[in-house]
């Protein structure tokens, strides 16, 4: 971190800003909590899995605490993918911890969960945490993908932890991370042995929100980043006018990237999952549907268009999805004989004659290619890798083989010129924007505050976070509210839920009355870079599903 850009250093000197109970108070706050929660389904099967952390009240922060708190060691551990905003998480931690009590330690455990099991770490100092404050990625200590499920890991953590004289461990990561963050506390609990857990909600996705997490830190920067890049390639198809950009965004299970980037930039076409799979459409008129802007456009004069296409698209097309179902289940019960399998034909004469009839007929009209990333090596969690299927090339092709089949038969003109583009990684390591420096910041005390409050199996919390914020309302939500079971890997586990785009909601009725217009005029808009100095119009507003969430 030696050599740094003229906007690193102005950046190290913004203080973030906090909500009024700990602007006023810092982390001495007086706890207030709810009646007995549940979970959000399967209620019966997650008390059963949660016996010692099931019903915990939610929890909100008032003025009129405790005016000291003995000093404490913490543990802090990032997990999974990068999202914009973890280093000012683990600055609010580390400043939180230190106002508590000047002899507070904090633990960086490096590469993600194994630094727990395999006890890697450095202690974090004022100087470290100076050198990283307002910056994107996870670079102060690293990230990691592994799962914390097993009694021998989590006593390995626990072992690791007593050694440091460690009492909490803070897990900033997404759904995921925070089903092994809720399972750890758990499992710590039942064994009393007085260590901690609480969770942080991270990932750009989205998908980790609900009626109390109203949003996860990093999609406010990651989509501001992802619509400066669309608006850009708008302008440069509006300027050349000879080409369609197909553009694939991260977001593995919902629509909720491509959803506000599209409130954001107004593209030609937006697709969104969670309408395919509600309107029960296939890829052919799916393709059918693009084909017919194409030509309608063409008609126009105008050969050119953006058309955005989630990441996870491919797993709501109803014939697809059960595709995928039934691949995840044969690959995971034939696993070792399927990697024994040299050759490619071989693969794919195993997966057809084990298929339904059904999928069997899906698999074998998809083109090559696609075939074989549905077969590639699944996530550890037992999914289709997503991100390696090219989804917005496939719509490319069939929408070309549909139009060149219409202009044969008289029905269209104009070309079909296409550029594909995949945003993904371009937005997890940004540098944070106002508000996910100030909500990340907040996060990081709220989860002190937690610590400090003996409190486990939480999620820090902020709500009220389309108001200025001054106004936001920090707590925590009991990690087992957020659970249900999921089908993982060929079995049912509890895990905490995913929030898909909702039909009904405000943003996507938005989204839905507009792009009509959008679809046959020239309504492009040019967000341009991210903002953090001028008015706060322009520099500290929040997403377009905040406030159209909040209304």
């Amino acid at each position: 971190m030696t050599a740094q850009s003229p906007l690193h250093k102005a950046r190290a000197s913004y203080q973030p800003r906090l909500p009024a109970v700990f602007a006023g108070n810092g982390p001495f706050v007086a706890i207030q909590e709810s009646g007995k929660t549940e979970s959000v389904a399967d209620q019966e099967a997650i008390c059963a899995a949660f016996p010692h952390t099931y019903g915990l009240p939610l929890i909100t922060f008032d003025t009129g605490g405790a005016s000291e708190f003995p000093a404490v060691k913490v543990a802090v551990v990032l997990s999974g993918g990068q999202a914009p905003g973890g280093h000012n998480v683990i600055s609010g931690l580390y400043d939180a911890l230190k106002a508590i009590n000047e002899n507070s330690e904090l633990y960086g455990f490096l590469g993600g969960p194994s630094g727990l099991t395999d006890n890697h770490y450095k202690v974090l100092t004022g100087d470290v945490i100076d050198a990283y404050r307002n910056t994107g990625g996870f670079d102060i200590i690293g990230s990691g993908r592994t799962k914390l499920e097993t009694p021998e890991q989590f006593e390995k953590v626990a072992e690791n932890c007593r050694a440091l004289g460690i009492q909490a461990v803070v897990i900033i990561g997404g759904d995921d991370s925070n089903t092994n963050a809720c399972v750890l506390a758990e499992y710590f609990l039942n064994k009393n042995l007085g260590i901690q857990v609480i969770g942080c909600p991270k990932t750009i996705d989205g998908d980790l929100k609900n009626e109390q997490i109203e949003t996860s830190f990093g999609f406010d920067t990651a989509t501001k980043v992802y619509s400066e890049l669309i608006g850009n390639i708008e302008r440069d198809a509006n300027s050349a006018k000879k080409y369609w950009h197909f553009i694939k965004l991260m977001g593995r299970s919902a629509s909720h990237i491509a959803l506000e980037c599209a409130l954001q930039t107004h593209p030609t076409i937006t697709i969104i999952s969670e309408e395919v799979a509600a309107n029960n459409q296939t890829l052919q008129q799916m393709a059918q549907y693009i084909a017919t802007v194409v030509a309608d456009r063409a008609k126009a004069g105008m050969d050119f268009g953006v058309v955005l296409v989630p990441e996870g698209l491919i797993e709501f097309i109803p014939e697809m999805k059960a595709l995928i179902a039934e691949l995840n289940e044969l690959l995971a019960e034939n696993d070792a004989y399927f990697k024994s399998l040299e050759y490619t034909d071989d693969k794919l004469q195993f997966v057809n004659s084990h298929l339904g009839a059904g999928p069997s007929q899906t698999f074998s009209s998809l083109p090559g290619d696609i075939q074989l990333q549905l077969l590639m090596d699944r996530d550890p969690h037992g999914n289709v890798q997503v991100s390696r299927i090219e989804t917005e090339k496939l719509l490319i092709d069939m929408t070309g083989d549909l139009l060149r089949e219409w202009h044969a038969k008289g029905n269209v003109s104009g070309k079909f010129s296409t550029q594909s583009h995949f945003f993904g990684y371009e937005g997890r390591c940004a540098a944070p924007s106002n508000f996910d420096a100030d909500y990340c910041y907040s996060l990081g005390y709220a989860a002190a505050c937690l610590i400090a409050n003996e409190k486990t199996g939480y999620m820090a919390a902020v709500k009220n976070l389309s108001q200025p914020a001054g106004e936001w309302s920090p707590g925590g939500v009991p990690l087992t509210m957020m659970m249900n079971m999921e089908r993982r890997k060929g079995k049912d586990h509890p895990v905490i839920k995913k929030a898909l785009v909702n039909l009904e909601g405000a943003p996507f009725k938005r989204f839905a009355t507009e792009r009509g217009k959008w679809a046959n005029g020239n309504e492009f808009v040019f967000p341009g870079p991210i903002q953090y100095f001028g008015p706060p119009e322009v520099c500290d507003r929040p997403t377009m599903t905040l406030e159209l969430e909040s209304r």
